[in-house]
């Protein structure tokens, strides 16, 4: 596998099937696996689910990094496993797997250390990914970072949709 194929993909364990979220999660899936991309997340049900979800059905390849501390499986469309003993070597791994970049869906603490911490690494300099945010629910966020540190705006991307997506990330299927 490609590692720069790999796109890491955060989001709320919660969504119900057939709730905004959920679809919205499920799109996101799809436009990334038909960019040519796998996607990795965290394995477990709610947005987790439905990106892996819509990665499937439209040909696409998924990696779920599970966690022993808790006593569930990995969602039906994961295709590969990856399970870490504790939660932040689960996070490492998550965000070690991004190397073609990191979509942010909205979620809870969770979602939001994950997302802080790709998004430092790109403010410091340290690597040179992309990362999207999709939603509104991500703005205020954004408004108080930029106010905090000037032109923090620069090294992530607000998008409306999952089809945006194809503007952030190239199209590996050309």
């Amino acid at each position: 596998m490609d590692a720069k194929k790999v796109i890491s993909v955060f989001g709320a364990s919660n969504p119900e099937p057939g709730s905004a979220d959920y679809k919205q999660a499920q799109a996101v899936g799809g436009v990334l696996a038909e960019l040519g991309y796998t996607i990795a997340n965290g394995g477990y049900g709610g947005t987790m689910e439905a990106a892996a979800c819509g990665a499937k059905e439209a040909g696409g390849r998924t990696i779920g990094v599970t966690c022993s501390l808790w006593s569930r499986k990995a969602n039906e469309y994961i295709d590969e496993v990856i399970q870490t003993e504790e939660y932040t070597g689960r996070m490492r791994r998550l965000i070690d797997l991004g190397q073609g970049g990191y979509v942010a869906l909205p979620g809870a603490t969770g979602t939001l250390v994950e997302l802080a911490w790709v998004w430092e690494h790109a403010c410091k300099g340290w690597w040179k990914r992309p990362i999207a945010m999709v939603g509104e629910f991500w703005r205020p966020l954004l408004e108080m970072m930029v106010a905090q540190r000037a032109r923090s705006d620069q090294y992530v991307r607000l998008v409306s949709s999952a089809e945006e997506l194809r503007s952030v990330f190239p199209n590996l299927c050309k």
